[in-house]
C-alpha cells in the first residue's frame, strides 16, 4: 500500500523531539501515513502556519492557535501542558526586586509576538499595572538569545521559555514572575502552552489516525526512554541529559497522552482572555 507523506511540524526542545521519536522513525506505524518531520522554533511555526503554506501538522501556540481557528483544530494527543511549567520573567540581579509593573515602559525581549508566553504576559501585565500604566516595549529575539541579551543590558528584561527555565541563573538574572503561577493561580487550571493542530481541510479519518498514532508515540516515548534518548540529545540546545531530561519531565504528563476535559478548559479560558483583553481577535472554536 502507498503511503501518504504529511509534513509535521514541531520544535527541537527535548519534549517534542521524545514525544514525536516513535512517530517520526516507524516504530508506532501509522497505516498509510509517512511522517516527516520540520523541525523549527515555535514562533517559526506559528509564523509558517500564519502564511500561505501552513503545514498539514504542526506544533502551535495558543495564541497563534486563536488566530487559526478557521484553519486548525487541536489533537487530543501531543501537547505541552501542565503545571509549574509556566514561562519566566527575568531580569539581572543587580536591578533589584519587583513585580511586573516594573515593566512599564521598559524594553522587553520576547521570543516571539505570537508565543503564549507573549499573550500571557500582556495579559497579566494589565491585569498587575493597569490599563492606564505605560506599556512595554517589546522586542522579538529567538528564545535562545534572550538571556544573554538580557544579562548584557541590551534589553531590561526577558521573557524565557524552554530550557532557559533551568539556566537563567547561570547569566546572573531573577526571576521577577513566574507567568505559570499567575496563571495557576488565578483559574485552577493547568497552563496550555503548545499543542499539536491539524489542518482542517484533512479528512476526519486522517486526522484521527495523526491523533492516535501521536498518542501511541507518547505513549512508547514514557514506556522507552532509551529508545528516543540520542535523537533528543542530536536536537536538543541544552546537551546536559540531566537538563534534557528536567525538561521532559516538566513538560511531557499525562495531559500530552490526552488533553481530557480540563485540558481543553484550559485552551479555551487561555484563548477567552486573550479574546477579551482585545489581544487575540475574536474568532471559532479550536476543536472539531
Amino acid at each position: 500500500m502507498s503511503e501518504r507523506e504529511l509534513s509535521t511540524g514541531f520544535s527541537s526542545c527535548p519534549n517534542d523531539t521524545f514525544m514525536f521519536h516513535g512517530l517520526v522513525f516507524g516504530d508506532v506505524p501509522v497505516p498509510g501515513l509517512r511522517f516527516a518531520p520540520h523541525i523549527a522554533d515555535i514562533e517559526a511555526l506559528n509564523l509558517r502556519a500564519l502564511g500561505p503554506e501552513p503545514l498539514p501538522i504542526t506544533k502551535l501556540s495558543a495564541s497563534a492557535l486563536a488566530r487559526l481557528c478557521d484553519r486548525y483544530t487541536v489533537l487530543q494527543a501531543g501537547a505541552a501542558l501542565g503545571r509549574g511549567c509556566g514561562p519566566l520573567v527575568v531580569r539581572r540581579a543587580a536591578d533589584g526586586e519587583g513585580d511586573l509593573r516594573a515593566l512599564a515602559g521598559k524594553r522587553v525581549a520576547i521570543p516571539g509576538e505570537h508565543t503564549t508566553a507573549h499573550l500571557l504576559l500582556r495579559v497579566f501585565f494589565t491585569a498587575q499595572a493597569g490599563d492606564q500604566a505605560e506599556p512595554f516595549e517589546a522586542v522579538i529575539m529567538r528564545f535562545d538569545q534572550i538571556m544573554p541579551a538580557v544579562a548584557a543590558g541590551s534589553v531590561d528584561a526577558g521573557l524565557i521559555i524552554h530550557e532557559s527555565r533551568f539556566t537563567y541563573a547561570s547569566h546572573g538574572l531573577v526571576a521577577l514572575a513566574d507567568l505559570g503561577e499567575c496563571w495557576e493561580r488565578d483559574t485552577g487550571l493547568p497552563i496550555p502552552l503548545g499543542m499539536i493542530c491539524a489542518r482542517r481541510d484533512l479528512d476526519e479519518g486522517t486526522i484521527a489516525a495523526v491523533e492516535g498514532g501521536l498518542r501511541r508515540s507518547v505513549e512508547l516515548a514514557f514506556k522507552a526512554p532509551e529508545r528516543s534518548r540520542g535523537w533528543v540529545r542530536e536536537h536538543a540546545r541544552e546537551l546536559d541529559d540531566a537538563v534534557c531530561a528536567q525538561h521532559i519531565a516538566l513538560y511531557v504528563n499525562d495531559f500530552s497522552v490526552d488533553l481530557g476535559a480540563e485540558g481543553r478548559a484550559a485552551i479555551d479560558e487561555l484563548i477567552a482572555r486573550g479574546r477579551a483583553s482585545a489581544f487575540l481577535p475574536p474568532g471559532s472554536s479550536p476543536w472539531r
